[in-house]
């Protein structure tokens, strides 16, 4: 089985008049301002995912302050699940800081979902005061038992719309800060899985981080794999798309150049995205 764990789906009142949101939205709009940053529904993705031989996708929406818009987005995404029950795992996603964050969270798991995320701090960076916001929704994900999603990107290198001003400071103090929760840090955590080859501390701490491989062929050479399944193991990569701005397709053609076993390749392609979320 082949899951993508990482996909972004809209409603059709977000993708035909997106410049609707932007003034409120300051995130959104400067991800999403370029027309060439493409917004899609369940339909198209579904059909990606059939041209692309992927049994399931996870799906989520944005992180958007308003409530009233992302209590819309959920129910979307919910909604989407519900129809395409044997092909999509939804994700409940707002904004962290939302005084609604935990009560969205109770909303969206009795409705269907399955899990958290991609939840975001595009201003802010992980700081203090983010991951204290992140308390009530880590409290329930860590009672369920549900894995939580979290936007992390390299803190070097070129700068592009989206890229957050986090630290590998601060990412791993979010990790640290909540050592029984299934984390999984998107864009490969910044590259904090390198930090696993210290001696003392943090292969503890990273006992239940996952990393996906969002945006992969965007960022890095496809020897990441390889440098990634040395250093923390394959049991912790999952592949993600962040469809639509990639179609599988990329990745699977870096993951061929990669030298990795069969095996491995597996357990990133969709072994490890099964046990994480259904055992």
């Amino acid at each position: 089985m082949i899951i993508d764990f990482h996909t972004h789906i809209f409603p059709a009142k977000v993708s035909e008049n997106r410049g609707k949101y932007f003034t409120s939205e300051p995130a959104f709009k400067l991800l999403y301002t370029s027309p060439k940053s493409k917004i899609v529904g369940a339909e198209r993705l579904i059909e990606v995912m059939d041209e692309s031989s992927i049994d399931k996708s996870v799906i989520f929406g944005f992180p958007w302050r308003n409530e009233d818009i992302f209590v819309m987005h959920n129910d979307y995404i919910m909604d989407s699940v519900q129809k395409y029950s044997d092909r999509l795992i939804g994700f409940a996603c707002f904004d962290p800081a939302s005084m609604a964050a935990g009560k969205e969270t109770e909303r969206c798991l009795e409705g269907g979902l399955s899990g958290v995320g991609e939840l975001g701090f595009y201003n802010s960076g992980i700081d203090e005061e983010s991951i204290k916001s992140l308390n009530p929704i880590m409290d329930i994900c860590r009672e369920k038992g549900i894995p939580a999603l979290i936007h992390t990107n390299e803190p070097v290198g070129h700068n592009y719309p989206g890229k957050t001003p986090n630290t590998l400071f601060q990412i791993y103090n979010l990790v640290k800060k909540y050592p029984d929760n299934k984390i999984v840090l998107a864009h490969w955590g910044g590259g904090l899985f390198f930090f696993n080859l210290l001696k003392k501390e943090v292969k503890e701490s990273m006992k239940n981080i996952y990393f996906d491989t969002a945006a992969s062929p965007f960022l890095y050479d496809p020897q990441i794999y390889r440098q990634a399944k040395d250093i923390i193991g394959a049991d912790k990569i999952l592949f993600g798309s962040d469809f639509p701005l990639l179609k599988p397709s990329r990745y699977f053609a870096e993951i061929d150049q990669t030298g990795l076993k069969k095996k491995d390749i597996k357990k990133i392609c969709g072994i490890n995205a099964a046990k994480l979320l259904f055992e």
